[in-house]
């Protein structure tokens, strides 16, 4: 891009410089470092070196920003090395001019001053590709505010501005500032070296503080974004008052500062990260010592975190802990001499009237200051320095590159600025072990470090205790830190102490950070993902209370290795085999009155429906299956329905007849002659088919898994859940049937001895009574395993209580009492039924 590419617009403002040759073999730069005057210095092409004192007020300690004039050193300190350097431009001098911004007010008449040509000049035309300003680079300023506005009018003409501590991330815009590059990582990085800072060491609770500039409104609304991202809290933000330079403070201000620290005293945050230009701070932290507040992390932002007169006042070590965040230390050999040293003034330059005969380019309480700093600035390790350092070498090599030079000279050709710039981006040499070049962004790739505050004398007063990498993006080197306080241990600033596994956070207030605990309940648990919300297990899976996973469920039914399972079946097997011997007896004494008077040939059809009942007992055992669920709902309740149908009938007709033949005799013929009892049978056997399907066709057989309420360590598989309530609507039938038998016995009380079986029947009707509306009442309250085994038990308990209860007795006496079984006996036993009634 060339300048006749840009539009021309309003200018704006500049302060640190390189300027460009004079007679082509010598460059002047300008620089924005806080020195209470201006210092110019011109170099002609003997080399011989003239000053001019211009406007230097008296300093006072308070006044004077010392890392300012520490860094005006180091610029002083690069040019005079490239100068004196055999194989770095050759024939080529660089000259430099100083320029004090006063934080942001001075910046406008320096940019105008470097942008015009030697006669002072600036002219407005449509094509600056051939313009010659009077400056060929500028370094500098130090803040956001002054840069912007310098590279503003800057990128206009295409000058080259390197900046070594302006960390806004607007600036890497080279829409906007195609001109501008940086030796300072951007503050993205710087932010995020912050927020890995509060993670190490498990701080969630901040408070905010930034300045009332754009510096601190910009860095404070990149820290906010990041810190919500890693799920830290701001407790409160408020913004400082910036004071003039001179800290001078209105009562409004005043009283703002004392209410800030009064916040502060109050909060429960223990950690304050201050994002503010160190002008802002030294009312501050007086207030800080006023009010005695104690017990505070500080973080530092670049802006201050090596600042020496703030650490002069040795009073906050008292105030807590200090971290600060800044650029990685560099040591520059021979740098700390050259820091203090006073310059030799020389003879005026030829042909020059501006500046008097007599030069002095040293503000001398200025460097008496800088001296009584000298041991501090040496210790804390020269950070900023070498990006001024860096700075003026990048500019060397590019206008080394630009004029062609070999070992021995360099072309006279002019350098035109965009020119210059184009060298400046393809930069790449080794400067004291680091490599030098911009990246895309316009940025030097240097990487950071987080210092603590120290102030033994024996040690570093800015003590590293970690490295932030740029492209890892995270910490590493991370050493002890010294924390000011009665135990040495890490201060804790969480607004809610950490839940323990298996707890869910339950929010208060606004904040995530601000919560109580509480415990996942059984069956959920917590995932990882999600801390607030406790997550249900899936189906067959299972967790206790508090749990942070689930685990499978063991899946259990009916097995035959278990004691209740033996125990029924051997009652089942005991069922089957009497009622196989009941059978066998009646078909062996088929025509003996005995078994005629209990029915004859419908006790056949009692018995084999028992049989197989008997037999189907496996059914409930083993895991289940569609035809044994099909099994269990329909075969055992028809095998019932016939057997209890069969005692019904056999009851109503001993009834009728000893006490119906002889009222209702048609009736009676009828009974006899359509064979009634089958019918009867056959019937409700019909009806209770027609109750089964319907039954099967609305829930289904499908086993299902379910869980067991008392042990949730396992899963029950069992039929149907609805099976009990088709039990309950199979049964009902099976019910009624039993409740009339038991009527029709109880008429029969006063028959016959052979014929009376009204106490037989009552005793089978209400045991399968009252056992199957146990079962269901229970079925209908719990779940689980033993369902499945009293389930199994009513059914083999009513087998028996048929079985036995009913043929039972007769078979006794069939075998005990043969003599009873003749049809003189039953003649004899109807004739006295007769008697009696007459």
């Amino acid at each position: 891009m060339r300048p006749q590419d840009r539009a021309v617009c309003s200018l704006f403002l500049l302060l640190l410089a390189l300027t460009k040759p004079t007679k082509n073999s010598d460059f002047h730069l300008a620089g924005d470092y806080l020195l209470g005057g201006l210092f110019t210095l011109h170099a002609n092409v003997k080399g011989i070196v003239h000053l001019n004192y211009l406007q230097v007020p008296k300093c006072k300690e308070y006044e004077m920003k010392v890392l300012g004039y520490n860094l005006m050193q180091a610029m002083r300190f690069a040019v005079e090395e490239i100068n004196n350097h055999s194989s770095l431009l050759p024939g080529v001098l660089l000259g430099y001019e100083m320029v004090d911004i006063c934080y942001i007010s001075n910046s406008i008449q320096p940019v105008l001053y470097f942008l015009a040509r030697e006669d002072s000049f600036l002219p407005i035309q449509d094509d600056y590709s051939n313009y010659v300003p009077r400056v060929v680079a500028v370094i500098g300023p130090d803040n956001t505010e002054s840069t912007g506005m310098a590279a503003h009018l800057l990128s206009l003409l295409l000058l080259p501005q390197i900046t070594y501590s302006a960390i806004s991330d607007e600036l890497r815009d080279k829409q906007r500032f195609p001109s501008l590059l940086r030796t300072v990582l951007g503050a993205e990085h710087h932010i995020k070296a912050m927020v890995l800072l509060m993670l190490q060491y498990g701080w969630n609770w901040v408070i905010v503080l930034v300045s009332s500039d754009e510096y601190g409104r910009e860095n404070g609304y990149l820290l906010s974004e990041q810190l919500a991202g890693e799920g830290i809290c701001i407790a409160f933000q408020e913004t400082l008052p910036m004071p003039q330079p001179n800290l001078a403070l209105t009562e409004f201000e005043r009283e703002r500062l004392v209410a800030i620290v009064d916040k502060l005293q109050q909060s429960s945050a223990r950690i304050v990260v201050l994002l503010s230009p160190d002008l802002a701070l030294h009312n501050f932290f007086r207030e800080v010592l006023r009010q005695n507040l104690t017990g505070i992390v500080w973080i530092a932002s670049e802006s201050w975190s090596i600042d020496p007169v703030l650490h002069n006042l040795t009073e906050l070590r008292h105030t807590g802990t200090f971290l600060g965040i800044t650029t990685e230390n560099v040591p520059i050999p021979h740098f700390s001499k050259f820091r203090v040293r006073r310059a030799q003034a020389g003879p005026p330059t030829p042909n020059k009237t501006s500046p008097p005969a007599t030069c002095n380019q040293e503000c001398d309480t200025c460097l008496d200051t800088t001296k009584s700093f000298s041991t501090i600035l040496t210790l804390s390790g020269e950070r900023v320095v070498y990006n001024v350092y860096s700075a003026v070498y990048a500019v060397a090599h590019a206008l080394h590159s630009l004029l062609g030079c070999n070992e021995t000279s360099c072309s006279k050709e002019v350098v035109y600025p965009w020119k210059l710039l184009q060298e400046l981006w393809k930069v790449n040499f080794s400067l004291l072990g680091r490599q030098i070049f911009f990246n895309k962004q316009g940025d030097l790739a240097i990487g950071l470090e987080i210092v603590q505050w120290r102030w033994d004398t024996s040690q570093s007063p800015f003590q590293s205790i970690a490295f932030y990498h740029p492209t890892q993006r995270q910490l590493s080197n991370i050493s002890p830190v010294s924390w000011n306080n009665p135990n040495n241990t890490i201060p804790l600033s969480m607004c809610s102490r950490s839940c323990q596994a298996g707890q869910r956070k339950k929010p208060i207030g606004l904040h995530p950070c601000c919560f109580e605990c509480l415990d996942c309940p059984p069956g959920t648990f917590l995932n990882q993902s999600d801390e607030f919300d406790c997550q249900p297990c899936p189906n067959f899976e299972w967790s206790h209370k508090s749990s942070t996973f689930c685990y499978k469920r063991r899946t259990v039914f009916l097995e035959w290795d278990e004691a209740p399972t033996i125990v029924v079946a051997v009652l089942a097997a005991l069922g089957f085999l009497s009622t196989l011997a009941i059978l066998v007896i009646f078909w062996r004494y088929f025509q003996t009155p005995m078994v005629r008077s209990a029915g004859g040939p419908m006790c056949f059809l009692m018995l084999t429906p028992l049989l197989v009942a008997y037999l189907a007992v496996p059914v409930y055992v083993g895991r289940p299956t569609v035809l044994t669920c099909l099994c269990r709902q329909s075969l055992f309740t028809l095998c019932f329905t016939v057997c209890i149908s069969c005692i019904t009938v056999r009851s109503f007709q001993i009834v009728c007849v000893f006490k119906m033949a002889l009222r209702l005799p048609q009736a009676y013929s009828y009974w006899v002659r359509y064979h009634g009892p089958y019918v009867f049978v056959a019937f409700f056997t019909a009806l209770k088919v027609v109750i089964v399907v319907g039954n099967v066709l609305t829930t289904t057989t499908i086993p299902t898994i379910l869980s067991d309420p008392g042990n949730p360590k396992i899963m029950i598989l069992s039929c149907n859940p609805n099976y009990r309530q088709g039990l309950l609507l199979t049964t009902s039938l099976d019910v009624v049937l039993s409740v009339v038998g038991f009527s029709f016995a109880y008429m029969g009380k006063e028959l016959p001895t052979n014929y009376n079986e009204a106490k037989f029947i009552t005793l089978s009707m209400t045991f399968y009574f009252i056992s199957s509306i146990s079962l269901c009442t229970f079925m209908s309250v719990y779940q689980g395993v033993l369902v499945t085994i009293l389930d199994l038990l009513v059914t083999v308990f009513n087998l028996l209580g048929i079985s036995l209860g009913y043929f039972g007795p007769k078979c006794y006496m069939i075998l005990f009492y043969p003599e009873r079984n003749t049809p003189a006996y039953f003649n004899s036993m109807i004739q006295g039924y007769t008697m009696r009634k007459d």
